[in-house]
């Protein structure tokens, strides 16, 4: 079971200010997973915090600094961009492939992958967070009954495996599903 705020409110108040300088310095920096990993480090043992507590107790540090946090830039969505990016990529690109993620802070995001053989991997092409989706959707598209950033993904996605002549694959994209099928060649 988590920690309600005040718990955690107070957890926070207890620690050692050189602690919680460092974990609001992650916080500022826009670090969500290093400041995770000191919350867990220090609170797991002796007091049960895991990570979906130490993400809550992050997210309140972020809720906290609001617009003085340096939020990590968006990822550009333009085919341009997309496609500079995937001419990067070690190997030969194989498919395109959308698949959610999520945390306490963006709520639920889009990963856009460049899958490629020889060597098999992926690569990051694009995170599609709700801001991102924001921008890059039209008026119209906004109003769609899909989450945002699906709708985002899906028109970016497709685009460049449109772009590349290989496939576009996103196994959930009306629902937010981190765990829907990966792409399988």
């Amino acid at each position: 079971m988590g920690m309600n705020k005040a718990a955690r409110t107070e957890w926070w108040e207890s620690l050692p200010a050189g602690i919680r300088d460092e974990i609001d310095g992650y916080v500022l920096q826009d670090s969500l997973l290093m400041a995770v990993r000191v919350i867990t480090a220090i609170g797991l043992v002796p007091h049960g915090i895991g990570v979906g507590t130490a993400q809550l107790i992050a997210n309140d540090r972020y809720l906290h600094y609001g617009d003085l946090i340096a939020r990590a830039p968006e990822s550009p969505l333009d085919l341009e961009s997309l496609g500079c990016r995937a001419a990067g990529c070690d190997g030969r690109i194989v498919a395109v492939e959308a698949i959610w993620d999520g945390d306490t802070v963006h709520d639920w995001f889009v990963r856009l992958l460049a899958i490629t053989s020889a060597p098999a991997g992926e690569t990051h092409m694009a995170t599609i967070y709700g801001s991102t989706a924001k921008s890059y959707l039209s008026e119209e598209e906004k109003l769609h009954s899909r989450h945002p950033v699906a709708v985002a993904a899906e028109r970016a996605g497709s685009a460049l495996a449109e772009y590349l002549s290989v496939p576009f694959h996103f196994a959930s994209p009306n629902t937010p599903d981190d765990k829907a099928p990966r792409w399988q060649p």
